[in-house]
């Protein structure tokens, strides 16, 4: 084998290891309010939206065909690699999309072990810029585009993230204070149970949506380095065996289910009724899909957790727990360098040892990095059995004690 073909084995294994920790980082965001209300049991809503993801993987490609140009310039108008960086073969791109993934891994893992509901795209997105940075210098990120529309980091990354949790909170609450203020007067157990069906409904929608957003992010990737080692040559469109290989990868990692995300969303940031629950995960949906259809790569994460907190607001007495969100939004916020960071380090190795060995050196570091992160997260299991365990234990009970009389002076 040549040495471009070792890279590409590589970057394409580690590529379906981004898409399977994008789908168990981002089941929380479909499932969390279902199964903190009871609506779906864990397993059953694991595996639905499994089933979901694995349908929405192939039911769009806008978001592929722009994932890599959208913040990086490593391609050219047409999608095709810069003839510049595949004068050895394309073993230099691959090197930094490499070095990239890794970097997103990494920090997923990371926040993954740490129960924050961060951005699987960000860190994506932030493992690349980071790589290319390294590799390319800073004029080799597609900071603005050219000035005619919405693009770059700015365009498609940083103002969608921004814009979308606050129109899908706004959105969710006006559906949680309409929806409260329609059912006045009918009995909780009946609007309980009918808002219960409705989540079902909405999560699923999320979760198809979230099928034709994320997994397309990997899918872009892939085509990427195979246009890059010369195993590709269509700009247009993605190789079948691709998308069935991301939609699959999506769909096991969402399946295992990232316990301790969706912990910390369905329990840790407000406590969800089924009313609030289904117009926040109505209201995740609309934002994704609307965004899956302009091209717009946006972290499902922060749509989602942005109408949650909308749900909590929308509902009077409901208490958001602030000092939870505010750590999301921490983790949200230095997901784009921290991911960088790493994916520049990652190139630095890879470039120092050179060629093959550098490409394994970085993959050899991600296993063990990754690996360590998983023996860490055994020690305090959280999964189907406890991820509805209340998030504050209640206090213990205060137990009165009888005076002890006073001692009388003979």
């Amino acid at each position: 084998m040549t040495t471009t073909s070792v890279i590409l084995a590589l970057v394409i294994v580690a590529a379906l290891a981004f898409d399977f920790t994008n789908g168990f980082h981002d089941t929380a965001n479909a499932m969390a309010t279902s199964i903190a209300t009871g609506a779906l049991r864990p397993k059953i809503a694991v595996a639905l939206s499994g089933t979901l993801n694995l349908i929405g993987a192939f039911l769009s490609v806008e978001v592929a065909l722009t994932v890599t140009n959208a913040v990086v310039k490593i391609q050219g108008k047409t999608g095709a690699p810069k003839p510049e960086l595949l004068s050895d073969g394309g073993s230099a791109l691959l090197l930094i999309i490499l070095a990239g993934l890794a970097g997103g891994i990494l920090w997923n893992l990371l926040t993954w072990l740490l129960g924050l509901p961060s951005s699987s795209s960000h860190a994506l997105f932030g493992g690349l810029i980071g790589a290319t940075v390294a590799g390319l210098g800073w004029a080799g990120v597609n900071w603005a585009g050219d000035g005619s529309k919405l693009d770059g980091v700015i365009g498609k990354v940083l103002l969608p993230a921004v814009m979308s949790p606050v129109i899908a909170g706004a959105v969710a609450a006006a559906g949680t204070w309409l929806v409260y203020k329609a059912s006045v007067g009918v009995a909780q157990r009946f609007t309980d149970s009918g808002f219960r069906w409705g989540q079902i409904g909405s999560a699923s929608l999320v979760s198809l949506a979230h099928g034709t957003n994320d997994a397309q992010k990997t899918m872009g990737v892939i085509t990427l380095a195979l246009i890059a080692a010369g195993q590709w040559h269509d700009t247009s469109s993605i190789p079948l065996w691709v998308k069935v290989a991301c939609a699959v990868a999506i769909a096991l990692g969402t399946y295992l289910g990232g316990w301790r995300i969706i912990r910390t969303l369905g329990k840790g940031v407000v406590e969800i009724t089924p009313p609030q629950g289904m117009a926040a995960q109505s209201a995740a949906a609309t934002v994704i899909l609307a965004s899956s259809h302009l091209g717009f790569a946006l972290s499902t994460t922060h749509v989602a957790t942005g109408s949650i907190i909308g749900g909590g607001l929308g509902r009077r007495g409901a208490a958001v727990r602030w000092a939870v969100a505010g750590r999301m939004v921490a983790a949200w916020l230095i997901t784009l360098p921290a991911a960088g960071l790493v994916g520049a380090a990652m190139w630095w190795i890879g470039h120092l040892v050179g060629g093959v060995g550098g490409a394994l050196a970085i993959f050899t570091l991600l296993v063990i990095g990754s690996g360590a992160m998983y023996l860490r997260a055994r020690r305090t299991p959280i999964g189907h059995h406890n991820v509805n365990d209340e998030w504050e234990p209640a206090p213990a009970p205060v137990i009165a004690t009888p005076p002890v009389p006073a001692a009388t002076v003979s």
